[in-house]
Parts: structure tokens; C-alpha cells; sequence
């Protein structure tokens, strides 16, 4: 099955319309699908064939870009920190379907697709075709290209990975250079230390604060205008 999903007939976050390129020489007839409770910030750009889910947050200078054939799905309660580019690869060349530019999720085929409850933190990277699991972090300055990430991993910042599938509950250390499956099925499982307990905490007691100071911004804008 070589389906493309084409986000459509959803609930618009009016509130981040200033924010949301509807229309894009890249992704003409595709508009983003932005869900109410969602926050994004009016410096972040998401424009095409996207989805946001419940309470997202999009932080300053963020660019998620869902162009033709390329349907980037992002799923609830993601926080994504500022300068993340979220993306993929073109789906079709000279007009033939290209499934190796697409990952493959409950049958459907999508650039990116984002779980629930997944941390982008500042200026990281995702490149489709890449997938990542819920409840992973992704830390600062790492790169996931032409890769599936488990869930329950922690990236530390600076990783590369590229071309592999890491299972779940895997732990991938600062700048480790990831770019073949033996070395991803060498990853350790995750140690649920006090360490990242409370560096997941943190991170998402920041995002909360984040997407309520958006919020705040946004309906200041509202009441100007």
C-alpha cells in the first residue's frame, strides 16, 4: 500500500494562522492541520502537508515543512525548542513514487513522522524518511536522517544517526556517530538515573512555561489588532 496521507478536515488552531504558510509554491492545496491546543510561536514557520497534534509546542525560529508528496506527521504533547528543522526528501521523481523517501507507519507512508510526548530540543534535526517513538528526547545539535528511532530512547546532543533502526529504551551518547546497524544494536538501554529524571523534568517544565508565554503573546496580538 503506497499511501500519502494528505491532512485534511481537522480543527485549525486559529490562534497560530499568523504563523502557518497556507499557501507555498512547494505545496500548493496543502495547508497545515494545526489541533486548538497547539502553540506556535510567531517566529517558527510550518508550511505544507503537516499535522500538529494536541498541545505542541513550536518555539522561535523553527521550520517544519511538509511540501508535495511529503506529509509530516507530528504527534501529541511534542515539544520542539527553538531552530529545529523538521523535514524530508522529495516522494516522487520524474512523477514515479519513490517509497525509499518515505517511512512506513501502520501502512501509511509519511516524510517524518513524531510520536507522542517526543522532545526536539534547540537546533536539532529530523530529516525524514525518519520516525521517532514516543517519550524519546532528542538532544541539542543532533541529526536523525534515513533512520527510525524507538521509543524511550534519550539522544544526548550532538549525535548523528543516520541510516539505522535503534530499538526502544536506547541510550545514545554525546556526538556518537551512529551510521551503521551494528553499531545501533551495540547502543545501551537507558539508565532511568536521577540524572535524566530530573533532566526530563526540566525540559518539560520549560516547554509547559514556553507554550503558556506563546499563548500569552498571541492573544496580546489579538487584542492590538
Amino acid at each position: 500500500m503506497k499511501n500519502l496521507i494528505h491532512f485534511q478536515n481537522a480543527q485549525t488552531n486559529n490562534d497560530t494562522n499568523a504563523n502557518v504558510n497556507n499557501a507555498s509554491f512547494y505545496s500548493p492545496g496543502k495547508s497545515p492541520v494545526i489541533q486548538p491546543t497547539a502553540s506556535v510561536h510567531p517566529l517558527a514557520v510550518v508550511t505544507g502537508n503537516v499535522h500538529l497534534g494536541k498541545r505542541v509546542t513550536v518555539a522561535p525560529a523553527t521550520s517544519i515543512r511538509g511540501y508535495e508528496g511529503q506529509p509530516v506527521w507530528v504527534g501529541n504533547d511534542v515539544k520542539i525548542q527553538g531552530c529545529v528543522v523538521l523535514h524530508a526528501l522529495d516522494a516522487y521523481h520524474d512523477q514515479e513514487f519513490v517509497e525509499e523517501s518515505l517511512v512506513e507507519v501502520a501502512g501509511e507512508f509519511y516524510g517524518a513522522y513524531i510520536e507522542d510526548r517526543v522532545s526536539l530540543t534547540h537546533q536539532c534535526q529530523v530529516h525524514g524518511p525518519a520516525s521517532i517513538g514516543a517519550d524519546t528526547f532528542v538532544g541539542m545539535q543532533s541529526l536523525i536522517f534515513k533512520a527510525i528511532v524507538g521509543k524511550n530512547c534519550i539522544i544526548e546532543p550532538k549525535a548523528l544517526i543516520m541510516g539505522v533502526e535503534i530499538g526502544d529504551g536506547r541510550y545514545v551518547p554525546a556526538g556518537a556517530l551512529i551510521t551503521t546497524q551494528a553499531a545501533a544494536n551495540q547502543l545501551p538501554f537507558v539508565n532511568y538515573s536521577d540524572h535524566f529524571k530530573s533532566l526530563s523534568r526540566s525540559v518539560a517544565e520549560a516547554d509547559t512555561e514556553s507554550a503558556s508565554v506563546y499563548s500569552q503573546e498571541m492573544q496580546q496580538r489579538l487584542r492590538i489588532a
